[in-house]
């Protein structure tokens, strides 16, 4: 709980508020009757960093200030008064805020909220599992105020393992808070069997990492809100370029930024995005109202975990070209994967755009590349799947390690979303820590191989695939 709305207002704090309220709305103005009039690409070019103000403010830089600085400085007593209980618009410590921080949170806000009919906002985090732990906390306190209050989320088996390890170990083994897993996310009576009265929210996983699992985003949301539950979404791999859960009824986004978003792997970073008004059994109006801005002033406030100013400045330049860099990736994917569904040498590939994907019509439900009407290249509707693609080789895991150790452009890493091209065996690396059973419940063999194609040209991405195959025979 906070006690920042008792404190007593001066008329000198008054005056800072007000001034203040005047520019809010003034920037509520200006999201309204131009930026959402904007297309994506315009949006995460600009951001809310307008011409108006660099010129006002930071003599004319084109490009959004870095401020590495730890803290902001006030003019008199009563700003800071006013600024620390946070009736006014503030950033007094990079901990908790930074303005650079918030150019990068206003932009992802936006291009997540892009097409939706209500108001978005964001919280950068230091990391994507940083920003899945501050997106579910915030639901797992205490409601009835008892010790032994049981609690339970329902999730996706379908994760990435860093997921896995927070909700199995984090929560279950160490808080007894139970995770009921959701073996089949298409099965939508798999997850309401799930679901009771000690149930905090639904999360899941699409495109999955690594196996590709998916879901219908509208239907699993619709059961959340009959329970009065929000959904919430890691989107991750799709990106807003290829899908916006929010659009589709999910209350919260989760993004890994340094994954797509970042590509060029500067770093690491994640994101928080919420719709305000969010649905949720939990009695806390703040957190219903603005859920991001709540958990940046108040829980991340207190745990630490939110975003350096550099990083921040460093993903929001990798943001900018979001939807160009995300056709060409899907489009270079689909050329190798539609490869090596032919290849002697593979027994089966995982990739959401091939038509014989059993998952292929849903996905092709949600994943469209943003505003492709308004293309010239295309003008129409296109559906486009992303840079992650999964596949099995032939032999077992022996002959999956033998080609792997053969791979000489394609870089041997557990990252992913790069510019570079990355591949890795996730049962050896991402997911080893869950353990056998945990990766037979996700559908992770040990001859799985997670590819991310890279910019390169898919032809050179190919030719080093097949060279290690052949190695593996």
């Amino acid at each position: 709980m906070s006690n920042q709305d008792d404190v007593l207002i001066t008329p000198g704090m008054q005056r800072y508020i007000d001034r203040n309220n005047e520019y809010l709305a003034k920037r509520s103005r200006y999201i309204r009757d131009v930026v959402k009039k904007w297309k994506f690409d315009t949006i995460a070019v600009h951001g809310l960093y307008s011409v108006e103000e660099a010129i006002e403010d930071y003599q004319g830089s084109i490009i959004e200030p870095m401020f590495v600085s730890t803290s902001q400085a006030y003019r008199d007593s009563d700003e800071m008064a006013a600024a620390l209980a946070y009736k006014i618009p503030t950033w007094c410590y990079s901990r908790i805020a930074n303005p650079s921080t918030y150019y990068y949170e206003w932009a992802l806000a936006l291009l997540e909220g892009y097409g939706f009919n209500g108001e978005t906002s964001c919280c950068s985090t230091s990391s994507g599992m940083s920003a899945i732990m501050t997106a579910i906390q915030p639901f797992l306190v205490h409601i009835r105020h008892h010790v032994n209050e049981p609690r339970n989320i329902v999730a996706t088996a379908q994760c990435y393992g860093g997921t896995f390890q927070q909700f199995s170990v984090r929560l279950m083994q160490e808080r007894d808070i139970e995770c009921r897993w959701v073996e089949d996310p298409t099965n939508l009576d798999e997850w309401a069997r799930n679901i009771d009265q000690n149930t905090r929210f639904l999360y899941g996983e699409l495109p999955s990492n690594p196996s590709q699992g998916f879901f219908d985003i509208k239907a699993v949301a619709d059961l959340a809100h009959n329970h009065n539950l929000p959904l919430i979404v890691d989107s991750t791999v799709a990106t807003p370029a290829l899908l916006r859960p929010i659009c589709h009824g999910a209350d919260i986004v989760v993004q890994s930024a340094s994954k797509s978003i970042t590509s060029s792997g500067f770093g690491i970073c994640g994101a928080v995005i919420a719709r305000k008004g969010l649905v949720t059994n939990v009695p806390n109006e703040g957190l219903k109202n603005d859920f991001a801005l709540y958990i940046k002033y108040l829980p991340n406030r207190d745990y630490g975990p939110n975003l350096h100013p550099v990083q921040a400045i460093l993903t929001l330049n990798d943001l900018r070209t979001l939807r160009s860099k995300m056709d060409m990736l899907s489009r270079s994917t689909m050329t190798v994967a539609q490869y090596l569904s032919h290849h002697p040498r593979v027994e089966s590939v995982q990739y959401l755009g091939l038509p014989d994907h059993p998952l292929h019509g849903l996905a092709s439900k949600y994943l469209w590349l943003v505003d492709a009407e308004h293309d010239e290249q295309y003008k129409k509707p296109i559906n486009r799947y992303g840079h992650l693609m999964s596949f099995c080789v032939k032999g077992g895991a022996e002959k999956a390690r033998t080609f792997f150790d053969g791979l000489m452009r394609i870089w041997r890493a557990t990252d992913l979303g790069r510019i570079k091209s990355v591949a890795t065996i996730p049962a050896i690396s991402t997911h080893q820590q869950q353990g056998e059973a945990g990766r037979k419940l996700a559908h992770i063999p040990p001859n799985l191989v997670r590819l991310c194609v890279g910019g390169e040209h898919p032809d050179d991405v190919i030719a080093d695939l097949d060279q290690a195959l052949h190695l593996a025979k």
